[in-house]
């Protein structure tokens, strides 16, 4: 019984020391989104904005998670024919999304690799003949530096999984999977987490 005793206290001195290292910091982030649409001919990138909230929970000097909730404009910009001419487009899609990512420092430096899902529910398009899906499923990976006074400056890449047509990935009349339209977003942005004390 007191081995017993001996090693619950144990363990609960140890799970107390281990919470007391870990630090929540709440923040914003905010930046440029890059976006297109994957296997759409004749379509560009459009440039358009993504804004936010997040919470860093780091729990020791190599590794946190970063729980996020942002609005991101994305969608491409295409091209399309009439009249005798090319005429531009730009196609909005626009997402809250909720995500979640997990941050490797070296060295517990401020240099830091991220990846993480992201789910994205559609507030708005504009699109007049088809109706995108509501929600993406999304994968997000990048690189980033962050400053000693909290501020952090970061790139990535998020790549959307699900088509935005619905194609479910069953063959119907030779439609094939390189033929999917996904969402594709590069991101160049600065956070800054605020010191809770």
């Amino acid at each position: 019984m007191r081995k017993l005793t001996l090693i619950a206290f144990v363990l609960f001195i140890g799970l107390a020391s281990s919470q007391a290292q870990v630090r929540v910091s709440p923040g914003l982030r905010g930046g440029l989104n890059i976006s297109t649409l994957t296997n759409i001919d004749d379509n560009s990138s459009k440039t358009d904005f993504y804004i936010g909230g997040l919470v860093n929970i780091k729990f020791n000097k190599f590794f946190s998670i970063q729980p996020e909730i942002n609005y991101s404009r994305q969608g491409d910009e295409g091209r399309y024919f009439e009249n005798g001419r090319y005429y531009s487009e730009k196609y909005e899609l626009n997402y809250v999304t909720l995500g979640a990512v997990a941050k490797f420092n070296f060295g517990g430096g401020g240099f830091h690799l991220l990846a993480g899902p992201s789910l994205d529910l559609k507030v708005s398009d504009n699109y007049i003949n088809t109706n995108p899906e509501d929600v993406d499923l999304s994968f997000v990976g990048g690189v980033g530096y962050t400053l000693p006074n909290g501020l952090t400056f970061e790139a990535r890449l998020k790549q959307g999984l699900i088509d935005i047509y619905g194609y479910n990935g069953i063959d119907y009349d030779d439609y094939y999977y390189d033929q999917v339209i996904l969402n594709q977003v590069l991101q160049f942005g600065i956070s800054y987490t605020f010191k809770v004390k």
